[in-house]
């Protein structure tokens, strides 16, 4: 057991293989179609973005100060930019397949304008909150956080200068999660 539970990947692969048992064994009452494929993903895929978001924002971060100098190469060299390669495609693929779901569902124009009814524009709101997000994920808090970590080559003024940066993108994204997040959850939307 400890050899298989070892393997991350192998977990995962049987754990989708298991989803797809699911889908299979529960199709007559609740069908396997485009919907339903996105919104899974959709909610995998979110949830790995605002954990890890969360996991930034609670954990790394304050803790960070009270790591001693000579363990923190072991964070920002190997843990913190694996946390980000998840983080900002776990973002990218949050955004697409939400926009998935409402193509399919023809709200995507009403929503994204404003234009529909009722939880169209609640759904429309929670749409505009993550596209921001998203936004601050790969043109804000990334580059800086290159910087930082030394993924790209920068001075000690252009890292100190990218910290806070990163920092306000971060938590501005964690402030917009919780509207975010009650409007998604609330829509209801086919």
């Amino acid at each position: 057991m400890a050899k298989l539970f070892g393997n991350l990947n192998l977990v995962f692969v049987i754990g989708l293989v298991a989803a797809v048992l699911v889908m299979l064994g529960f199709g007559a009452s609740a069908p396997v179609d485009a919907n339903s494929i996105l919104r899974w993903m959709h909610v995998f895929f979110g949830i790995l973005w605002i954990g890890l978001l969360y996991y930034l924002n609670f954990v790394q971060v304050p803790t960070m100060p009270s790591i001693p100098a000579e363990l923190k190469p072991a964070i920002t060299g190997h843990i913190a930019p694996n946390v980000f390669f998840y983080f900002r495609y776990a973002a990218a693929l949050t955004v697409l397949t939400g926009l998935g779901i409402a193509s399919v569902n023809h709200y995507a124009i009403p929503a994204l304008t404003f234009a529909g009814e009722g939880n169209v524009k609640l759904i429309g709101l929670g749409m505009w909150l993550a596209l921001i997000m998203a936004f601050n994920v790969w043109f804000i808090i990334w580059p800086a956080q290159k910087k930082i970590l030394g993924i790209v080559e920068a001075s000690a003024e252009e890292k100190a200068a990218a910290a806070p940066r990163a920092l306000i993108a971060s938590r501005t994204n964690l402030l917009l999660s919780l509207p975010m997040l009650y409007c998604m959850a609330s829509a209801n939307l086919g």
